[in-house]
C-alpha cells in the first residue's frame, strides 16, 4: 500500500482507513516515568468476555506494557451492552491513568449513531490503536448444504430467512451494518442470531446452532486451524496470500460492498495528566514493537496490513472512521 494518505469510498462516503502513511513514535523515544508513574498495578478494563478478540489482544499487550513499564497490567472483563456496559465504571474511575479502557469501532460506530454523550478524541483519548483487520464469514466444514460462498448465496435464496447467521445484534454495530451491505448485494437474507459473548458465537457454530458466522480470522485461528471452522469470504476487495482460496468481494462479484474494519485500541479519559497520557502513547509505541507483541499480532493475521497507530494517528483514525459512519448511516437511514 502506498506510504501516501490511503483513502477508499465506503458506499459513496470518502472515509479514512487503515493504511495512512502517518509517521509514528520512535522505537528509542525516552520513556523516563513521569514523577515516578507509573509505580503499582495498572487495570484494562475490556468490555467483552474472556476468550473473545478483544480478551486477547488486551492480555498480549498487557504482557507487553509490563515489560515496558516495570508494572503490571491487569484485565477487567465486563461485558454487555455491546461493549458500552462497562463504561460508566470506566467513566467513574479516578483519572490517574490507572485505568486504560479498551475499545473496538463499537465505541466509533456508537458516536456517529449519538448512542454515548461523549467526544472520541476530546473527552476520550485514544493512546494507541494495536490491531486493524477484515472480517470473513464461516462455516462448518462438513457441512453439506453448501460448501463455498456460490452454493451458500444458492441456498439462502432458495430458503430465505432459514439460514442463520452468529452475529454481534447491536443495531448500527460494524459487524450488523457490514452483514446487511453483504447480505444486500448478494440478494439473500438470512435470520442473524446475537450473542454478546465471542465464545458463544463460535460454539454455536461449531455445534451446529448456527449455520454460519461472522467474525475476524485472527479471533477464530485456531478453529480454521483445528479443522472447525472454514471461510468462505474474504470481505476484502481482494483476497490476501494468507486466504487466497477464499473469494474476495471482487471475486464474488458484490464488489460495491463498503469494507468496513474491525479496530482495537486502547483509551484513557481526557483528565488523565497530560504527562501520563504522553509516557502511555510512547509505552504503547515500545509495547507494540517487542518480539512477543509482533509474535501475536502475525498470529492474529495483523500483519498483512497497518495495524499500529499511535497518540495523534490513532485520534486523526478515530475522527475520520466516526465522520464516515455519520454519513454512512444517514444514506441507509439509519440516522438522521
Amino acid at each position: 500500500m502506498s506510504a501516501k494518505k490511503s483513502v477508499r469510498t465506503i458506499c459513496g462516503v470518502t472515509a479514512i482507513i487503515a493504511g495512512l502513511g502517518i509517521s509514528t513514535v520512535a522505537a528509542g523515544a525516552d520513556l523516563m516515568k513521569p514523577g515516578g508513574y507509573p509505580e503499582r498495578t495498572v487495570s484494562i478494563i475490556v468490555p467483552y468476555g474472556p476468550g473473545g478478540g478483544s480478551d486477547q489482544v488486551a492480555r498480549a499487550w498487557a504482557t507487553a506494557m509490563q515489560k515496558i513499564t516495570g508494572v503490571g497490567f491487569s484485565v477487567e472483563n465486563k461485558p454487555g451492552g455491546g461493549g458500552l456496559a462497562a463504561m460508566p465504571d470506566f467513566m467513574g474511575r479516578p483519572k490517574d491513568g490507572y485505568t486504560i479502557l479498551e475499545q473496538t469501532d463499537g465505541i466509533i460506530t456508537a458516536e456517529a449513531a449519538k448512542q454515548i454523550d461523549f467526544t472520541l478524541g476530546k473527552d476520550l483519548i485514544p493512546i494507541c490503536v494495536t490491531q486493524a483487520t477484515f472480517s470473513q464469514v464461516y462455516i462448518r466444514p462438513d457441512e453439506n448444504r453448501y460448501t463455498d460462498w456460490a452454493s451458500f448465496v444458492a441456498y439462502a435464496k432458495k430458503n430465505p430467512g432459514q439460514v442463520n447467521l452468529a452475529n454481534i445484534g447491536v443495531e448500527g454495530s460494524m459487524e450488523v451494518v457490514q452483514w446487511g451491505a453483504i447480505e444486500d448485494a448478494a440478494g439473500i437474507k438470512v435470520k442473524q442470531i446475537s450473542f454478546d459473548k465471542p465464545a458463544e458465537r463460535y460454539a454455536s457454530l461449531i455445534g451446529g446452532h448456527t449455520d454460519a458466522l461472522f467474525e475476524q480470522p485472527g479471533d477464530v485461528r485456531k478453529y480454521l486451524e483445528g479443522g472447525q471452522m472454514k471461510a468462505i469470504l474474504n470481505v476484502l476487495s481482494s483476497s490476501p496470500d494468507a486466504f487466497k482460496d477464499v473469494p474476495s468481494l471482487n471475486d464474488a462479484n458484490i464488489g460495491d460492498v463498503p469494507v468496513l474494519q474491525r479496530v482495537r485500541l486502547f483509551w484513557v479519559h481526557k483528565d488523565v495528566p497530560k504527562e501520563r497520557q504522553e509516557y502511555l502513547v510512547k509505552a504503547c509505541d515500545a509495547a507494540f514493537k517487542t518480539d512477543d507483541y509482533q509474535k501475536f499480532n502475525q498470529s492474529k493475521y495483523m500483519h498483512l496490513a497497518r495495524s499500529y497507530y499511535g497518540g495523534q494517528d490513532a485520534t486523526d483514525l478515530v475522527r475520520g472512521l466516526v465522520d464516515a459512519y455519520v454519513a454512512l448511516y444517514k444514506k441507509i437511514g439509519f440516522t438522521k
